[in-house]
C-alpha cells in the first residue's frame, strides 16, 4: 500500500518523507488556502516546492469545471514538474478530460467518487487514480469502505490499471481496514500515518528495557 499525505504543509510534508515511507502527496484548492497560497503564481510554485520534497506523484487540482477550461490547466500543470498528477473532478467534463489526458500520457487522479459506477467511468477513462472519499461517506451514514470493496471488485473483474487511492481517511483505523480490503493508495493528514506507530505495550516494553538497562549499567 501506498502512502500520501493529504495536505499544503510544508514542514508536514518533509516530517513525513524523513518517515522514509511516503510515496506521494495530495492537494486541493482548500488545503492551499489553509496554508495561506492565493494567487495563480503562488500556488504553482507551491505545487514545485512539494515536488522538491517527495520524490512520487503529487496531485493538483484544476479548477475549472468545463472540458476545455480543464484541459488548459491541466496542461499547465503538467508543465510544471514530472511529478504532476492532474486532480480531475467526477463529472461528465471531467471524464472527457481523463481520456484526453491518458491518451496524451499524462497522470491524472479522478477526485470526488462517491459511487462504484463513477469509479467505473474513471478507470475506462483511464484515469491513473481513483479517489474515493471515504471519510465524507461515513460522515452521512453511508459504509465508505465498502465503496473501496466494491471498487476493487470491479477492477479485479477486468483487470483495470487504475489505482484506487482511499481518501478523505480521517484516523489510523481508516489506513488498516483500507489495507485490509485492497486499496492502493491512501492520503490523510500525517496524524493517520504517524499513529500507526503508537502501542501502549510498545511504550511499556520500552520503558521496561530503559528501566533494565539503568539497573546493570
Amino acid at each position: 500500500m501506498k502512502f500520501f499525505i493529504d495536505t499544503a504543509n510544508l514542514e508536514q510534508i518533509k516530517e513525513a518523507q524523513a518517515l522514509g515511507i511516503l510515496d506521494g502527496v495530495t492537494t486541493n484548492p482548500s488545503l492551499m488556502a489553509k496554508e495561506g497560497i492565493n494567487g495563480e503564481t503562488n500556488v504553482k510554485q507551491h505545487y514545485v516546492d512539494i515536488c522538491n520534497i517527495v520524490d512520487g506523484d503529487v496531485s493538483a487540482e484544476v479548477i475549472a469545471t468545463d472540458f476545455e477550461g480543464m484541459v488548459k490547466e491541466g496542461e499547465a500543470l503538467a508543465a510544471l514538474h514530472e511529478q504532476i498528477v492532474v486532480k480531475i473532478p467526477m463529472i461528465k467534463d471531467g471524464v472527457k478530460a481523463l481520456k484526453y489526458f491518458s491518451d496524451k500520457g499524462i497522470k491524472t487522479n479522478c477526485t470526488l467518487v462517491f459511487s462504484a459506477g463513477q469509479a467505473l467511468l474513471a478507470a475506462k477513462a483511464g484515469a491513473t487514480y481513483v479517489s474515493p472519499f471515504i471519510g465524507r461517506l461515513d460522515d452521512v451514514s453511508t459504509d465508505g469502505l465498502n465503496l473501496i470493496s466494491e471498487i476493487r471488485l470491479i477492477y479485479d473483474n477486468y483487470n483495470f490499471e487504475t489505482e484506487i487511492l482511499a481518501a478523505s481517511v480521517r484516523h489510523t483505523m481508516h489506513v488498516i481496514d483500507c489495507a485490509k480490503i485492497g486499496a492502493d493508495v491512501m492520503t490523510g493528514p500525517l496524524s493517520s500515518i504517524t499513529g500507526l506507530l503508537n502501542h501502549p505495550l510498545t511504550d511499556i516494553g520500552l520503558a521496561k528495557f530503559l528501566e533494565d538497562h539503568k539497573k546493570n549499567a
